[in-house]
């Protein structure tokens, strides 16, 4: 029997360690005999247990130890307290809240809708909680720790009772000058209300999203639409982007407020909302400040509130693909023919009721919408393209309210000019197969070869030639002195054209002119042409001249064709090219970031930043660090990241090198010696690379949730300078949400970039509101680490903290 051991375990033979393991094995033996095996088998299972129950009553009473029954929930108990010993990532620690808080909304589903979601589910304490947690791990701030600075209790009877000041919880910032912009902010307990709402909305509408959106949603963001560009975009003709403007006004929101209706029956929560609307909290701009970094005035419940009022336009662009692609039945997508019974009665409809469109035969449409970031693929003729194009203008600017550019241009996918789109290039190249690659590089290899025999040859007859002037000029020196007086030489008899007081040397360049002029060299490249051609060629053997001739001329002719005769051979299949679509990451642009930051100079070399000087070392290190970490998150698969590894190498790493070497006035090598471990952290990219594919699995979701950790995966770098240390007469503590450290250092904002279009994703803060500039913020040594290295954004910090 395999449960022969058992009196062994009450004896004392073994360790507890191992007895334990041997319990879950019995566990384990349990329970597969008792609900895997056959009926039969199971009976026999059930004596089988009855058997080992007598066995351990007569163990227990034999040694007063603890039964079986014991041992197995003490082993259950130890594994359960394992798992909770074990350490949450950032996103499983917010999946959990958010989870809990879904819990609560799926209570108020009645009759079809969401009811009483504000007074049942936003205004619960335990919800109110979890959402101040969710905005402290956002913060990366230990949820475990206590902070009394904010009374969920009360918040929840003002929020249920409706007395909750919106206008009270806001603070407001202004720039200054005579153009004066005003930036509203919510304080803590209203950003915690407007996490309680995005949650909320989250749960109720995540299941209704269509698959063309991409916009701050789990598993949906920047990477995923642009894969979906790459890949699954096949042979598109034309394509175009549409830029859509328009402020949240009040025709905007009372259109939210009707499709948020269908699936939300609660006057509360649209009063709450309105009443952020009313007191200018709400940052929702259809083509305005960018989405997705980070920014401050960016706002919790834009992404979410704008991916709820443009669902209806993914909806509608279903409708418009069908009508465009389902009129033809031979239409092949892909290698396979589509017949769908929908498609078919989708086909007899619009065939019956609109003859114009058969010209629409054969078209394919595609669509892209990344927030209020619109893209398009046609595959078809223009007539098509500019038909589609039209259609959605007149139902944005018809049905949802908004301004749109229609002289946005439609480009051909197979023309040289590259379509912008989320602040990338993306073009079609033609990518050739692997046997018209071998092909093309054994030409090369013969197209070398021969360059390096006429390199070679060039060299030698140059070097013949040079000999000759030495020869020349000095068997003139030998015939002056030795037969200038012997009338019957050749010398003699050309030194009538000798002028008075000419020396040797001179002589001897004005018989070469004399020389030159016969030859007729004026079109010659240089001097080393010259003497190669006209002096060391003509003295060589005509044979070996000939045959080296005879090489360059068959190696011409092989380059040019050759690679067309063994194309030809190969089969079609091997021969054929494949046409694919290439996202370039704009480098010119990145470029003029590092010249506002102060990285490079006009002339493109590196410089020190002036306001990092008084940090302290580590932090400087770390402000490079996260240039280097945002591009290999956001660029490291584009077709032209060579060129970024060039800039990380030549630019940003010796921009940190000369910094340091500015705050201690030493010379940079010196700089690289000291800190030789620490200049390590900007490291090569390929080793960041590796690192990056050894992390584990929750870290990479974190980076590519968007929904969990919005602003934090995309948000910029801004440059911050010391603007005094903390003392105790004068304390500060840290500006971030939820912290309760203390802020040894104040710090101020410098506003670098103000370009609202076109969102390039360089890597850098892009269009911080220019009320923020010069603002000053506490920070403790942790969290300004995780600003500079990408762990948290500007929308973590409280403006309202400052005194």
């Amino acid at each position: 029997m395999w449960f022969v051991w058992l009196p062994r375990i009450c004896k004392g033979s073994l360790p507890r360690s191992r007895i334990l393991q041997n319990m879950n094995l019995v566990r384990v033996k349990l329970f597969g005999f008792s609900y895997m095996g056959r009926p039969l088998e199971r009976s026999k299972a059930c004596a089988d247990y009855s058997t080992l129950a007598d066995v351990n009553d007569n163990i227990d009473k034999g040694t007063g130890k603890m039964t079986l029954a014991k041992d197995l929930a003490f082993v259950v108990d130890e594994s359960s307290k394992a798992d909770e010993r074990k350490a949450k990532s950032r996103m499983e620690l917010k999946r959990s809240l958010e989870l809990r808080i879904k819990k609560r909304v799926k209570e108020q589903y009645f009759n079809g809708k969401f009811k009483d979601l504000m007074t049942k589910v936003i205004a619960n304490q335990e919800t109110l909680h979890d959402a101040y947690n969710c905005i402290r791990i956002n913060a990366n701030v230990d949820i475990a720790l206590d902070n009394d600075n904010i009374s969920f209790e009360s918040m929840e009877k003002e929020l249920s009772g409706g007395c909750f000041d919106v206008g009270g919880n806001t603070f407001s910032i202004a720039t200054k000058g005579a153009r004066n912009e005003i930036l509203v902010l919510p304080k803590l307990k209203l950003k915690v209300v407007q996490e309680a709402i995005r949650i909320v909305l989250e749960v109720v509408y995540r299941p209704y999203f269509s698959k063309i959106s991409h916009g701050c949603r789990s598993g949906r963001g920047h990477h995923s639409a642009l894969k979906y560009i790459t890949k699954d975009i096949s042979n598109p003709d034309w394509w175009f982007t549409l830029i859509i403007s328009r402020k949240l006004d009040t025709c905007i929101l009372n259109k939210l407020f009707s499709i948020m209706g269908e699936k939300i029956q609660d006057p509360c929560l649209f009063d709450m909302i309105q009443g952020m609307f009313d007191a200018q909290v709400l940052n929702m701009e259809f083509g305005g400040y960018l989405k997705g970094h980070g920014l401050p005035q960016e706002g919790v419940l834009s992404p979410i509130l704008m991916n709820i009022y443009l669902d209806v336009f993914d909806h509608e662009l279903h409708r418009l693909s069908m009508k465009y692609e389902a009129l033809n039945p031979d239409v092949h997508f892909g290698g396979e023919q589509l017949h769908s019974k929908l498609r078919s009665w989708f086909r007899r409809q619009l065939k019956g009721n609109d003859i114009k469109n058969s010209s629409k035969e054969g078209s394919r449409i595609h669509s892209c919408r990344f927030m209020d970031e619109l893209f398009f693929a046609v595959s078809g003729s223009k007539d098509v393209a500019i038909d589609f194009k039209s259609d959605v203008v007149n139902y944005l600017h018809n049905c949802l309210h908004l301004d749109v550019d229609s002289e946005a241009e439609i480009l051909p996918s197979a023309g040289p000019q590259a379509i912008c789109f989320l602040g990338t290039l993306i073009r079609r190249t033609v990518k050739e197969s692997p046997a018209i690659r071998a092909a093309h590089k054994l030409k090369e290899k013969v197209k070398l070869f021969a360059s390096q025999k006429q390199e070679a040859w060039d060299v030698g007859t140059v070097r013949i030639g040079k000999k000759w002037l030495a020869h020349g000029l000095r068997k003139v020196k030998e015939s002056e002195i030795k037969h200038l007086a012997d009338r019957s030489s050749l010398l003699n008899q050309i030194s009538c054209f000798r002028k008075a007081g000419m020396e040797t040397d001179h002589w001897y360049k004005f018989l070469l002119k004399v020389w030159m002029k016969d030859i007729k060299t004026k079109a010659a490249e240089s001097e080393e042409f010259v003497l190669s051609k006209y002096v060391a060629e003509p003295a060589v053997p005509q044979e070996l001249r000939e045959s080296f001739y005879e090489f360059q001329k068959h190696a011409e002719e092989y380059v040019k064709s050759e690679t067309a005769m063994t194309l030809a051979l190969l089969p079609r299949s091997s021969s054929s090219s494949e046409t694919i679509t290439e996202i370039i990451a704009p480098v010119n642009a990145i470029k003029k970031r590092l010249l506002r930051y102060g990285l490079t100079s006009s002339q493109g070399h590196s410089r020190a930043i002036i306001q990092l000087i008084l940090q302290d070392n580590i932090q400087i290190i770390d402000w490079f660090s996260g240039i280097v970490c945002r591009w290999l998150r956001w660029f490291s698969d584009y077709q032209n990241f060579a060129e970024l590894e060039l800039i990380i190498r030549n630019q940003v790493r010796k921009s940190c090198i000369r910094t340091l070497a500015a705050k201690y006035r030493v010379h940079e090598s010196a700089i690289e010696k000291r800190f030789d471990l620490e200049l390590s952290r900007i490291p090569s990219t390929q080793e960041e690379e590796q690192e990056m594919e050894n992390e584990k699995p929750h870290s990479l979701a974190f980076d590519n949730d968007e929904a969990l950790m919005y602003g934090i995966s995309y948000s910029g770098l801004c440059l911050l300078s010391l603007t005094r240390m903390v003392s105790q007469s004068r304390p500060c503590g840290c500006f971030v949400m939820g912290c309760p450290a203390a802020a040894p250092s104040v710090y101020t904002i410098h506003v670098m970039e103000r370009q609202k279009f076109p969102g390039w994703k360089t890597g850098f803060s892009t269009c911080i509101h220019p009320s923020l500039n010069k603002r000053r913020i506490g920070l403790c040594k942790q969290h300004l680490t995780d600003l500079y290295v990408g762990q948290i954004s500007l929308q973590s910090i409280d403006f309202s903290s400052w005194k």
